[in-house]
């Protein structure tokens, strides 16, 4: 009997935690690479952006990273062959994702020995807390874009029990213009990507993560562009005493 027809995995832009995102893959769907469509695609682009990027804001070898949103370790990869050993944490809600990221491509780079498996937890929301340390840096690459705003909240509400004084939470987003107030979608380029106000992919204003920041131990700076091949905009929150 041959295969049930495997069904293609949704377009890259709506990989989401709120939809098929959360759900299982199929050693099939990952031998066929499935884990890496499911995130974004641009695996190589993305990983090393990422990293670049954390390095040239101050991010050392020596130093602990948390990322939220790890998924199949896209970033992962390059952050735990930069960091010494140990040094790198993942959080997703997608365990299937963190498995193929941890048996499949930990292993075929040779850096499997350098992030014990206890280092990536499934969690669906962002209690970093429970890895029982704190962290230094911390990204989420395109989380933020995919949701709600009282998630964004939670995620802040818990990031902030994880981070020293002066630590510093990086998080990526599609930025509505203070001009488009009342925009229900919104087209960006690069990338061909169209984000809602009211569904994911989600945009925001800038103004909207002051809002969603208000009241929590975070100072709020505003990076704007950081040449994200899909337009997505960056915004840095320093952990305050």
């Amino acid at each position: 009997m041959s295969d049930p027809e495997i069904p293609n995995p949704p377009p890259e832009h709506e990989s989401t935690a709120f939809n098929a995102y959360a759900g299982g893959l199929s050693p099939e769907q990952i031998a066929a690479g499935w884990h890496r469509t499911w995130i974004g695609g641009l695996w190589e682009e993305m990983g090393r952006l990422q990293l670049d990027y954390l390095v040239a804001e101050g991010l050392k070898p020596g130093m602990t990273l948390l990322d939220v949103g790890c998924g199949s370790l896209r970033a992962g990869v390059q952050f735990i062959r930069y960091l010494e050993p140990g040094r790198y944490y993942g959080i997703d809600v997608n365990a299937a994702l963190l498995d193929a990221g941890y048996e499949v491509e930990l292993p075929l780079v040779g850096l499997q020995e350098r992030c014990p498996r206890e280092n990536l937890l499934a969690n669906g929301s962002f209690e970093a807390w429970r890895f029982g340390r704190t962290f230094d840096f911390a990204l989420a690459q395109s989380v933020f874009t995919h949701l709600p705003a009282n998630f964004i909240r939670r995620c802040l509400i818990e990031m902030a029990k994880g981070m020293p004084e002066g630590g510093r939470f990086y998080a990526t987003y599609f930025e509505c213009p203070d001009d488009r107030p009342d925009a229900l979608t919104l087209h960006h380029e690069p990338g061909g990507i169209t984000s809602y106000l009211d569904r994911d992919p989600y945009h925001y204003r800038a103004r909207d993560l002051d809002w969603l920041a208000d009241g929590l131990p975070w100072t709020v700076e505003h990076v704007g562009d950081w040449s994200h091949p899909r337009d997505q905009k960056m915004v840095r929150f320093v952990r305050r005493g």
